[in-house]
């Protein structure tokens, strides 16, 4: 019952942190004021049925501002919403350690500081001239649970939290007293506390019972909540993996049926067995197209916005341009793209490396800006959509760009590149990706060392993903990132490396060619020129340490910063294969295996050993 209170507060938690910074633009929202006010009630309420009061008390002081601020008894200032942002993030922190596996007593109090902050932004609440008006119903409900209530057997404060569920009206109405009437915590036996093994907790306002998913009856004076029936379920994520993979293993069961069927239909049959051949082929056509329906459907579980992702990052862009002193302004796009759950799990920190040096190294200062010509808040975009089967994440800013002539003398003044390297703008654009290089001369706290974009690149390639640069000095630079939206499905190029059956996943593949009987020599190594382009070319075998053979087929590989050949012994055509990571032992260049559709063992490529040269 634990876990599924973290798993939910978190939720609102986040709620609460967008709602917060939405309030920046829209101070006099009501709308936003009562969502915040609605989700700290409603976590200080699961909280203090948890006993965690910690996290109680954090809510309840914060409640009890935004109870002032929506009903007008103070106004929206920059200095409330700070705090309550603090507030959120402590709440959220706690949350999370709870989700970690920590358990309720090893969680640490609510720093001083914190308390200190939201006690006087209360007190100067309180100060500030009340409207004329008198202040909503709904507004007394936050004073009802000051009163402290002694504690039941257990450490759970049955009352407190009976009482931080219900609106005043219905406390009022639960101890037979007329609404308006103040101590409704006076008479502490009239509310009946709720059972201990109770496993969930009506809420009020949805209308929604979620220890059964069935509408709360509503109270006499109250508005009937709509009501509706359950359309999600939480599953737990490995759960959802392991149905994956049975699929993925029907879908080869049947397909691997369909090629023995093929080979059988190649023997004479006699008069009995047309008519049985005919029904199993039909049978298997069907098996074939259901257990493909069933692949897709669980692969669709699988599929989570990008939503989810991108709503951490307007308050890391908010609170690192004001440690800049730059004004920037984020634009979110689609946010409703969905991709596969792990690839949205594994772009958090490429994508906050990315918004760090946008912000750090490519947004001019206000100043700057304006003898630019430019408006005095810097823009950055932060987009999602769907193409071709992939997914394209783009981060973009309109900053001062990035100059190649400056990366390239970088890169060449550390002994990171040759003399003859990164020839064009294109590739000196890449050397940002290198390990241990950065432009800055002295380090910061938010970039510098020359880490953060090989991180980048090393995820994207992992996921056999791509990226891509695009800038102008003075106009600035856009990251696009492109990824296969299905991880666990590698459309693949098979081919005979030695006498091994080879994966080539075809997001790595340009073209095939066909290699000459001897090839030109360039520093001893052999070279084939390609479109005019010469290109190295590596035994495909050799390179994974196989016993080579004669090899008179190419893979043009398209390597961002070089492409290369592989050569191999035949092409056996291409498949869309289950791939099986490997866990208990570790292959150079191998990211996985898979069965074809004859049952034969493949080996699946690393995306990012084949970008990187096969080396």
């Amino acid at each position: 019952m634990l876990q599924e209170f973290v798993v939910e507060a978190l939720e609102l938690a986040t709620q609460v942190e967008d709602n917060l910074l939405a309030l920046e633009s829209q101070p006099g929202s009501h709308d936003i004021l009562n969502a915040v006010f609605r989700a700290f009630h409603t976590i200080k309420g699961g909280a203090g049925f948890m006993n965690l009061p910690s996290v109680v008390a954090a809510c309840h002081l914060t409640e009890n501002l935004f109870d002032a601020l929506r009903t007008g008894a103070a106004p929206v200032t920059q200095h409330a919403i700070d705090v309550s942002l603090e507030a959120s993030g402590f709440v959220a922190d706690q949350l999370a350690a709870l989700s970690g596996g920590a358990s309720p007593d090893q969680l640490r109090e609510m720093p001083a500081a914190l308390e200190q902050a939201l006690t006087q932004a209360i007190k100067g609440v309180a100060e500030a001239p009340a409207p004329a008006q008198a202040p909503a119903p709904v507004a007394a409900a936050p004073a009802a649970v000051e009163s402290p209530a002694p504690v039941a057997e257990g450490g759970i404060d049955w009352l407190a939290y009976y009482q931080a569920l219900l609106p005043a009206a219905q406390l009022a109405a639960a101890a037979d007293l007329p609404p308006a009437a103040e101590p409704v915590v006076a008479q502490p036996a009239a509310p009946e506390p709720p059972e201990p093994d109770r496993r969930g907790v009506p809420d009020r306002r949805s209308g929604r019972d979620d220890r059964r998913g069935e509408p709360v009856p509503a109270q006499e004076g109250q508005p009937q909540a709509v009501a509706g029936k359950e359309d999600s379920l939480r599953v737990r994520a490995d759960k959802l993996d392991a149905l994956l993979e049975v699929a993925g293993e029907s879908v080869q069961a049947a397909n691997q049926a369909g090629a023995l069927f093929e080979k059988l239909m190649l023997f004479k049959q006699e008069d009995e067995a047309g008519p049985l051949m005919s029904a199993l082929a039909e049978t298997l056509q069907r098996a074939a197209r259901y257990t493909s329906e069933l692949q897709r459907a669980t692969l669709a579980t699988r599929m989570q916005p990008v939503g989810r992702l991108f709503q951490r990052f307007p308050r890391l862009v908010r609170e690192l341009s004001r440690d800049l002193g730059k004004q920037v302004e984020l634009v979110i796009e689609g946010a409703e793209t969905e991709v596969d759950r792990v690839v949205v799990d594994s772009l958090y920190d490429p994508l906050v490396h990315m918004l760090r040096n946008s912000l750090d190294h490519g947004v001019e200062s206000a100043e700057k800006r304006l003898a630019a010509g430019k408006s005095e808040k810097a823009k950055i975009s932060l987009r999602a959509w769907q193409e071709a089967g992939s997914v394209v994440i783009e981060v973009a800013d309109d900053g001062a760009g990035m100059d190649p002539a400056r990366l390239r003398n970088k890169a060449l003044a550390t002994g990171l590149i040759g003399e003859h390297a990164a020839a064009s703008d294109d590739e000196a654009l890449q050397l940002v990706f290198l390990p241990g290089l950065s432009t800055k001369d002295q380090a910061s706290s938010v970039s510098g060392r020359g880490v953060g974009m090989d991180v980048v690149k090393t995820t994207v390639e992992k996921h056999r993903g791509t990226i891509r640069i695009d800038s102008t000095l003075g106009q600035g630079t856009c990251f696009s990132i492109r990824l296969p939206i299905e991880l666990s499905i590698v459309p693949t190029m098979l081919v005979s490396a030695g006498e091994v059956l080879v994966g080539m996943p075809m997001s790595a593949v340009e073209r095939v060619i066909e290699l000459p009987d001897e090839l030109m020599s360039v520093g001893g190594a052999p070279v084939f020129r390609d479109q005019g382009r010469p290109m190295p070319v590596r035994s495909l075998a050799g390179v994974l340490g196989y016993e080579r053979r004669e090899e008179r087929l190419g893979i043009v590989v398209a390597s961002a910063s070089k492409p290369y050949i592989l050569g191999v012994c035949a092409v056996e055509g291409t498949a869309d294969l289950v791939i099986k990571p490997l866990a208990a032992v570790h292959a150079r260049g191998i990211a996985g295996t898979a069965r074809s559709a004859e049952g034969s063992l493949v080996l699946i490529l690393d995306v990012a050993f084949l970008m990187s040269g096969g080396r």
